[in-house]
């Protein structure tokens, strides 16, 4: 059940109906919305429920005996028990079959012969985004920052929240429990604006990452047999289709969560905005870069703080690894993380990194010619590492950008059939993209636009109806759903 499929809309209808119009007290608006949540997970996972509200109880129990042990070392090792266990089961389930096979090419690189077999595992939807809320929720309780929630309806309603289970946003239980204490009563203005952000979510979904995808796969598929120029446009292309369609997805997904009167954690800031690698990771996925500075990257800079400069550089490397590998079982997500992370070094050896990035614009209103040159070497960079990101295995990933130097640089890029067409409205809803969001930095997503008349709010509105009725393509999986 996608997000912004039919189906998705016949259960969020009834749901809604449910949800505010028997003016439920907070308890029961809580249950609903756990049964909704579990609903939506097992019609998409139904076997992998069970694991869902099994870790759910233990780690609720946990938390409750971690606040009762207070600033004790059985609290301390309560904690680490429960922060291993969650790691434990991203290990089991994303990484088992990883290293089993790693270890056995390695060994064969030797001479040595393994019999060593994978396992059939089958990764359980979502399971990177609810282990992190469970790991959090334990180590804030820990640290003092919150009390454990003594409701088990409520603390399971935060982990399973239907719209953000699947891909994120990753919330915190710090911001998202102490709104489940009170009940939800519709609010026009908050469900207006989620239902603004549903669409700009849709519009970068089903009009730009969808269709996007069709010449960035049928490049791939065949790149050898593509000139350098198709290659480069194709990894520019990914770079839209990877924020299109995981942003598109973080907007629908906060947009629902306006319309039922919750607050959900913001994703993204505009990141190809940005005006150095440091500048990016602060606006891209922003849930989990905070997640992994609070709980890896800040207690490794304290444990290297005696290094100085390099101390720094090393527990941003091993944070960026952690969030590539975060991603999946392949080499080329920790290459992809090694490769962001040393990008940081000249940055933090020069003390750009330290200096808070500022953007200054013309009297119309654009960016100055260093500040495109900033942003333009920044998305370079970026480009190339998703590069990685998106290769088969390391080998192809160097291949592919190998490719991009070779015959062919300067011809204009060339696709195949009909994907012309497709290739062309793709840049202009780009450029349109990037028009709208460079006007609407300052706001939190392209179309809020509650400041204008409503004559021309509702002239927007049709028009994006319109474009997403008419280039719009068949509901496809987010590209996120698989980590």
């Amino acid at each position: 059940m996608i997000i912004n499929s039919f189906e998705f809309l016949l259960f969020f209808i009834i749901f809604f109906v449910i949800y505010y119009i028997p003016r439920l007290n907070t308890r029961y608006q809580n249950l609903l919305l756990l049964v909704g949540s579990y609903f939506f997970y097992g019609y998409a996972s139904l076997r992998m429920l069970p694991l869902l509200i099994a870790v759910t109880i233990i780690f609720y129990y946990l938390g409750l005996a971690i606040q009762k042990s207070g600033d004790t070392k059985k609290a301390s090792i309560l904690t680490a028990l429960g922060v291993w266990s969650g790691v434990g089961i991203l290990l089991y389930f994303k990484y088992f079959n990883f290293f089993i096979t790693s270890f056995s090419e390695l060994f064969e690189s030797f001479g040595l012969q393994t019999n060593w077999h994978t396992f059939n595992i089958i990764m359980p939807l979502g399971i990177s985004f609810f282990t992190f809320k469970l790991i959090s929720y334990i180590i804030e309780i820990h640290r003092g920052h919150i009390e454990a929630d003594r409701d088990f309806i409520s603390f399971a309603a935060y982990v399973s929240f239907f719209p953000c289970i699947l891909s994120g946003p990753i919330d915190r239980p710090n911001s998202f429990i102490p709104q489940l204490s009170q009940t939800r009563r519709f609010d026009y203005d908050m469900a207006s604006d989620g239902l603004r952000q549903i669409l700009w979510g849709m519009f970068k979904k089903m009009v730009l990452a969808d269709n996007i995808a069709v010449v960035v796969d049928q490049v791939w598929s065949s790149y050898t047999a593509f000139p350098s120029s198709t290659l480069i446009l194709a990894a520019v292309l990914y770079s839209f289709q990877m924020y299109t369609d995981f942003s598109g997805y973080s907007d629908m997904a906060i947009g629902v969560g306006k319309i039922l009167g919750v607050k959900v954690t913001p994703n993204f800031n505009y990141p190809f905005f940005a005006l150095n690698i440091a500048d990016y990771w602060r606006r891209w996925h922003m849930s989990l870069t905070s997640w992994l500075t609070d709980y890896i990257f800040m207690p490794l800079n304290v444990r290297f703080r005696d290094w100085g400069n390099w101390g720094m550089i090393v527990a941003i490397i091993i944070n960026l690894v952690a969030v590539g590998m975060w991603h999946g079982d392949n080499w080329t997500f920790a290459a992809f993380g090694l490769y962001h992370g040393l990008l940081f070094v000249p940055l933090i050896l020069t003390g750009a990194f330290f200096k808070k990035n500022k953007m200054k614009t013309t009297y119309w209103g654009l960016p100055t010619f260093r500040m495109v040159l900033k942003m333009l070497f920044t998305f370079m960079l970026v480009t190339i590492g998703l590069v990685i990101f998106k290769a088969h295995d390391v080998t192809q990933a160097f291949d592919y950008l190998l490719s991009c130097f070779g015959t062919g640089i300067l011809s204009l890029p060339k696709v195949q059939g009909d994907t012309n067409g497709t290739l062309l409205f793709s840049l202009l809803f780009i450029i349109m993209l990037l028009v709208i969001e460079w006007k609407q930095r300052s706001k939190e997503y392209g179309l809020s636009i509650d400041n204008l008349s409503r004559v021309k709010r509702l002239g927007a509105y049709s028009f994006f109806l319109l474009v997403i009725y008419f280039f719009g393509t068949d509901t496809s999986s987010f590209i996120y759903f698989q980590f």
